[in-house]
């Protein structure tokens, strides 16, 4: 299958492209960077250097590529901008899918999040309404996920991926990364991306966790499955009282003490998986227990 992957060179796409790749696949990258293009063709793909918000490089970059599916896997949060990650959910998705349509797709596969669903008491499955009646600045985030999906939604087979909070090389969630900076109190003053993460607390709060590894094997995998939204998350959602201490021991920095008033927002619930089990999908990583200890 002829496949354009916008967002070739995330964490998520760069280990995308080789599986893709290994499955025989054709596969076009699109990317921003010439180090980027130079990385796809290394790793068997063709390159496109693409601008995502100029509608007539998208267009231009998709008809070359004249692919079967596209595979959305854009994000903007390397500056921890909510601005800018919102932008391109909206516009880039916009101008992907415009693309795609012109080209003749029939296929789309985007990254989404399982964290943008409605307050509850236990972990939410598709059938869960998006949060659309949260406050700002959480209002902003779950409006331009709502554009994103039902943009997708314009392709005739359209799978939307809810991905649960990302671990692993490359990700926010690393050996050296953010996370691991905010245990040990190294942020930089004003850093926009330790404000995303907020603050550390062992609480009650739960997550849902993915490996990048298993996120990108999913994408591969939804390229065969009917249209509609799938959770894909490991199979133990779990609240930072639990997961924290052992994320700190897994990258040798201080654990935060337990905190005495855990409180949880109702949106903080983790997601269900079953579906994607039941789709074929199985993770490498089925519990951050165990997929800590990579890391």
């Amino acid at each position: 299958m002829r496949i354009f992957v916008a967002g070739a060179t995330g964490a998520v796409g760069r280990r995308l492209v080789p599986l893709l790749v290994a499955a025989g696949h054709e596969v076009t990258g699109g990317t921003r960077t010439p180090q980027g293009a130079e990385r796809l063709r290394a790793q068997g793909a063709s390159a496109v250097r693409v601008d995502v918000f100029d509608a007539d490089s998208v267009h231009r970059a998709v008809a070359a590529a004249a692919p079967e599916a596209v595979v959305h896997q854009l994000t903007d949060l390397a500056h921890g901008d909510r601005a800018a990650n919102g932008r391109i959910r909206r516009a880039g998705t916009r101008h992907l899918v415009d693309a795609a349509k012109r080209a003749g797709v029939t296929r789309i596969v985007a990254q989404s999040i399982s964290w943008a669903y409605a307050p509850g008491d236990a972990p939410a499955d598709e059938s869960t309404p998006l949060d659309m009646a949260a406050e700002p600045p959480r209002a902003g985030m779950v409006g331009s996920l709502r554009a994103l999906e039902e943009t997708a939604a314009e392709i005739e087979t359209h799978v939307v991926l809810r991905y649960g909070t990302f671990y692993g090389p490359g990700t926010w969630y690393a050996r050296g990364g953010p996370l691991e900076a905010a245990l040990r109190g190294e942020q930089a003053a004003g850093d926009p991306v330790a404000a995303l993460i907020g603050p550390v607390v062992a609480g009650d709060a739960v997550s849902s966790f993915v490996h990048v590894e298993d996120a990108a094997r999913a994408a591969v995998a939804a390229l065969d499955w009917p249209s509609g939204t799938v959770n894909v998350v490991d199979d133990e959602p779990a609240p930072a009282r639990a997961w924290l201490p052992a994320f700190a021991a897994a990258v040798g920095a201080p654990a935060p003490a337990p905190a005495v008033d855990g409180g949880r927002a109702g949106w903080e619930r983790g997601a269900d998986n079953t579906l994607a089990r039941r789709l074929g999908w199985r993770p490498l990583h089925p519990t951050w227990r165990t997929g800590f200890t990579t890391l």
